[in-house]
């Protein structure tokens, strides 16, 4: 039986590790699909990509798949979306990093701070830090620069004083002499980050390679949860992101493998996290009322039925 393509667009970071995982010991081959994996430059890129059909699943941020079903992303799409999230990926923790020089809140008036996109993704997060600080808009300007290793590059060569990172990108400026300012862990109790997300039409015509991706990564996911593949698991990721430094890797790998910061054991999405996700978008962009129905969003029986399957 012929194995079935996928492209997969994915924002660069360690949670891609369970599909470098399901890449390199075969489990998406064993589920029956073929799946290249590209990082994405920015969510524009990527939604646009992703709605146009030249990739089938995006790792992705939850709250993109909310923006562009309300009619609320920024990029310019082809077609009306009809995006759905199918599976978690992690709740994540995001890193303030400011520059040396920025102590406190108060240090940031009159500097820029860089985001992927202004109103989409995790741009919230960053502004209930802001809020919660006492910061107004007129305090700071917010610039969107794209993923996270363009802007956490802005923010080393002093473009901009700070920016929201993840892992190994979190390591990587701490280790510079860059500080956290305030991680997501101590805004939110419960925040969903990355998801995976699809088009309704492609996995209903495509039912068997969707639910091949899905069995291949969570194959992947319990083998990188695995005490046993550590070491391993460390050597892979390393290999797939050579810009982190062999001795922050216990550090990344530790942050990777806490599910409060990091990968969500089965690939579960947090819903107190995801309706964390729906009252910052009610919050910050204007709404006729506010999104409360999650369904709208997210379809989990192609989940149900890969976790069946296996």
């Amino acid at each position: 039986m012929a194995l079935k393509s996928l492209d997969l667009i994915c924002f660069p970071g360690a949670p891609n590790l369970p599909i470098f995982a399901a890449q390199e010991k075969g489990f998406f081959e064993e589920a029956g699909v073929v799946a290249s994996h590209e990082t994405t430059p920015s969510s524009v890129y990527q939604a646009e990509n992703l709605v146009s059909g030249n990739f089938q699943i995006a790792g992705t941020a939850i709250d993109n798949v909310v923006a562009y079903q309300e009619g609320q992303g920024v990029a310019k799409l082809d077609k009306e979306p009809d995006l759905f999230a199918f599976m978690g990926a992690t709740q994540i923790e995001l890193a303030f990093v400011v520059a040396p020089e920025v102590e406190t809140f108060d240090d940031l008036k009159g500097k820029t701070l860089a985001l992927d996109a202004l109103a989409t993704g995790f741009a919230f997060v960053l502004y209930r830090m802001l809020d919660n600080a006492g910061l107004t808009k007129d305090d700071y300007e917010l610039v969107p620069v794209g993923a996270t290793p363009d802007r956490w590059k802005s923010v080393e060569d002093g473009t901009h004083a700070g920016t929201l990172t993840i892992e190994p990108f979190t390591s990587m400026a701490l280790a510079k002499g860059f500080r956290v300012l305030e991680s997501s862990l101590d805004t939110f109790d419960d925040y969903q980050g990355g998801s995976f997300a699809a088009s309704r039409a492609w996995a209903e015509e495509n039912e068997g390679a969707l639910l091949g991706y899905i069995i291949g990564y969570l194959k992947g996911l319990a083998w990188t949860l695995n005490e046993a593949n550590y070491q391993e698991a460390s050597e892979l990721l390393l290999k797939r992101m050579p810009a982190i430094n062999p001795k922050a890797i216990d550090k990344v790998m530790g942050k990777l493998l806490n599910p409060r910061s990091g990968l969500t054991p089965l690939g579960k999405i947090n819903m107190k996290g995801f309706q964390t996700v729906l009252e910052l978008r009610s919050q910050y962009v204007d709404q006729k009322a506010p999104l409360n129905d999650p369904g709208k969003y997210i379809d989990l029986s192609f989940y149900e039925k890969a976790l069946k399957a296996l």
